[in-house]
């Protein structure tokens, strides 16, 4: 009985960092990203026409956690300002906009 116990308490852990990670991930997302790209559930419209919406890009086929991470660390976007996040900003980031696709 001892490890079904450890066992459901680490994945009720689990769960729990992973939604915080999403909430985190969707205010970024509101604070930072919002003036370019419709970030929330139904948003089709982005305010720029260049930026896609998060869920355009939670659609893309293969988008994963790692090819998020690599665009939002790359140093050069030609069409998306120079934002500094941290690694714990770019996986929060990624969580909601993978979240989306779900």
């Amino acid at each position: 009985m001892t490890i079904i116990a450890v066992i459901a308490s680490t994945f009720a852990t689990v769960s729990t960092a992973q939604a915080q990670d999403i909430r985190q991930g969707r205010q970024l997302a509101l604070d930072v990203c919002a003036a370019c790209h419709a970030v929330l559930a139904g948003q089709a419209q982005s305010p720029s026409s260049e930026a896609p919406s998060f869920e355009a890009v939670a659609a893309t086929p293969g988008m994963t956690e790692a090819a998020l991470t690599v665009w939002l660390t790359a140093q050069d976007h030609p069409t998306m300002p120079n934002i500094v996040l941290s690694q714990t900003d770019v996986q929060d980031v990624s969580a909601y906009i993978l979240s989306l696709g779900e």
